[in-house]
């Protein structure tokens, strides 16, 4: 565990867990500001969290410690990062702070790839599915936009979910009536409603799902078979979601590797594409 990051560290403490929607809260930001959070006090966690503070006290009790100290005790000893060094970071505007944050992302990202499992069984179950539901609402819409658009390169089948409405259940009915057995799920905050609903259906249905989600503690995760986090940036106006395209990136490489004639299509695309004249060379 010493050759993990303070994020991971702290993550540790939650996993398995089953943790309140407020609690989720407090653990994501622990987890976003792990270099921080042992030396926060229960006030300033809870006003990081947007909860009280005596939720913040509880939290910890479910943890199984005797109350908050113990936790930002326990916290010092698993993750001594130390406050964030400031080492110039009054030199950088708000824009380069931006992309700094996501650079962060992708490093965290990059650990937890560290054990390719998780992605490796994510892109088995990808594969297998005919057809495939790619499900991203709002937010996450353009994420399974892009994910659908390469994924239909090399897989036969694909069907993007990226509106919601009365008919979406009908959409993934049609889709497991037609064969499918996995749904890949994009979700970014703030969590639209619909999509945890759409979840917890197609579950009722047999599907399987594998969901993209900025946190392991994200409302998607009840309904989740395998859930990956990517970590979404903050330090602009609106969300930045580097990270969790990477993985989608990633979820589609190693679906590729499940397919035996991936490279077959994308060769066959090519050669479409060159006698069309589709792209400017």
């Amino acid at each position: 565990m010493s050759g993990s990051s303070p994020a991971a560290r702290v993550q540790q403490l939650f996993e398995g867990r089953r943790l309140t929607p407020t609690q989720r809260r407090i653990a994501h930001s622990m987890v976003r500001r792990a270099g921080d959070a042992p030396f926060l006090s229960s006030v300033e966690l809870a006003e990081l969290a947007g909860v009280s503070q005596p939720s913040v006290t509880r939290f910890a009790v479910a943890l199984g410690f005797d109350g908050y100290p113990a936790l930002r005790k326990h916290l010092r000893e698993v993750a001594p990062a130390g406050p964030a060094e400031a080492d110039g970071e009054d030199t950088y505007n708000e824009y380069q702070q931006a992309v700094l944050g996501e650079i962060e992302n992708l490093r965290h990202l990059a650990e937890l790839l560290a054990d390719p499992e998780p992605v490796e069984r994510a892109g088995r179950l990808l594969a297998a599915s005919r057809p495939l539901l790619v499900l991203g609402l709002r937010a996450a819409s353009s994420q399974a936009r892009g994910f659908g658009y390469f994924a239909a390169k090399v897989h036969p089948d694909v069907r993007v979910l990226d509106e919601g409405g009365s008919m979406l259940y009908d959409r993934i009915d049609a889709a497991r009536r037609a064969g499918a057995n996995a749904l890949i799920c994009f979700a970014l905050p703030r969590h639209p409603r619909e999509v945890v609903e759409a979840l917890a259906h197609a579950r009722d249905q047999g599907l399987a799902v594998v969901s993209v989600a900025d946190s392991a503690f994200a409302p998607v995760a009840a309904h989740s078979d395998l859930l990956i986090p990517a970590a979404v940036g903050t330090g602009l106006a609106f969300d930045t979601a580097c990270a969790p395209m990477l993985l989608g990136r990633v979820l589609l490489e190693a679906m590729c590797d499940e397919l035996p004639d991936a490279q077959a299509r994308l060769e066959e695309f090519d050669a479409r594409a060159a006698a069309r004249g589709l792209f400017v060379e």
